[in-house]
């Protein structure tokens, strides 16, 4: 299927409601005016995301991305959202689809009431964080338009400030690794770059045979031993390294908090941060938070996230899975009150359905299309 196609024929095809799969009437999609109606309807669809490369981090590899594309109309206008399930959330195209069938938005009649509406979105189950972030982005969408404005404009925040993104490298072969950092070097102002397996240093020292562009690191869970993961980390500030992410797993917070303490670069909670209820537990063990929506639930716990750390005198950077322009660019909204951003996941797929936030000279570039930024392709 065509990808202007996707939304458009969605309805002749027959879309997934909140009451079970129907096959209402044909019709075009309009990304700013339908029929009238009273009370929220949401719809959706599963769509595969399909990377251009593939994609190498240090626990698995992928080629293809499950996703379930969401839209909610009110009263002529309709709002967007997105959930992305990369393996290690746990979550999949018949969980999203399974918890969407439970929500039941036609009881509400304000989107504007985020709080009470995804307060009951949330209390529908324990988990689910990346079905509840494609509804949460979807309204946040919606109630933009209806306002006329972005995200950005609404919380306050200065477009001037996004800072550049990272582009990300997967874990891959000398050649390959050459190959991935010839294609970006010149379009970004700093890159990302997977480790944690046996050839981290051969990663960097390829990368430096074609680039000398800052760089961030990202480990996930990768490293076992703290003195070891600690003498790498100040070899890779020898080597322009900025940033290290997640350098050891989980489960074992001492030994992360022990590499923080005597870092010499700031280290990122990643898989250790989920939603807000968790910012607490990492204060100490790691310098600042990733916030990723389909980890925490969406843009409304995402920027309570924000707030909370900042009060708290961490770091915050904003990131993002293998989605579409839908949700990067619904993150991208938080972007202006960050240290880093990693928005790339748009950049590594070959069929999206928008056009959103846009990178230019590697910097993250906010426009002014009202809600999320977004237009269909």
């Amino acid at each position: 299927m065509e990808r202007r196609d996707f939304f458009k024929t969605a309805v002749a095809l027959g879309v997934c409601s909140a009451a079970g799969c129907t096959a209402p009437a044909a019709g075009t999609f309009n990304i700013n005016r339908i029929s009238s109606s009273k009370g929220m309807k949401m719809t959706f669809q599963p769509y595969e995301l399909e990377l251009r490369h593939v994609f190498t981090v240090s626990s698995y590899s992928r080629k293809t991305t499950p996703g379930v594309q969401v839209r909610i109309d009110y009263e002529g206008y309709t709002g967007y959202g997105e959930a992305s399930m990369p393996p290690y959330l746990g979550q999949s195209v018949e969980t999203v689809t399974s918890f969407l069938k439970k929500v039941d938005l036609s009881q509400f009649n304000d989107p504007f009431q985020l709080e009470t509406i995804l307060a009951y979105v949330d209390s529908l189950s324990p988990g689910d964080a990346a079905a509840k972030a494609a509804i949460d982005i979807a309204l946040h969408d919606l109630v933009g338009k209806l306002m006329g404005l972005p995200w950005w404009r609404i919380w306050g925040l200065d477009a001037a400030k996004a800072p550049s993104t990272t582009f990300t490298i997967g874990i891959d072969t000398p050649d390959v690794v050459r190959e991935k950092t010839r294609e970006c070097a010149d379009r970004f102002n700093i890159l990302k770059v997977k480790v944690g397996r046996d050839n981290d240093k051969e990663m960097i020292r390829t990368i430096r045979e074609v680039t000398d562009l800052p760089l961030a690191v990202d480990a996930n869970q990768g490293w076992t031993d703290r003195e070891k993961a600690l003498d790498e980390i100040f070899w890779l500030k020898e080597q322009g390294v900025v940033m290290v992410e997640q350098p050891m797993p989980v489960s074992r917070p001492d030994d992360n908090g022990w590499i923080t303490e005597r870092s010499p670069l700031p280290i990122f909670a990643d898989e250790a941060i989920q939603r807000l209820c968790d910012v607490p537990s990492v204060k100490g063990l790691y310098h600042g938070i990733n916030i990723k929506l389909m980890k925490c639930t969406g843009m409304r716990e995402a920027w309570k996230m924000l707030n909370y750390a900042r009060a708290e005198g961490m770091k915050v950077m904003v990131g993002c899975m293998t989605e579409t322009s839908c949700a990067v660019s619904a993150a991208a909204q938080l972007s202006p009150a960050v240290d880093f951003a990693d928005l790339d996941g748009n950049l590594l797929i070959t069929n999206d359905l928008f056009k959103g936030v846009e990178v230019v000279n590697g910097k993250i570039t906010l426009s002014d299309t009202p809600g999320i930024g977004l237009t269909l392709l």
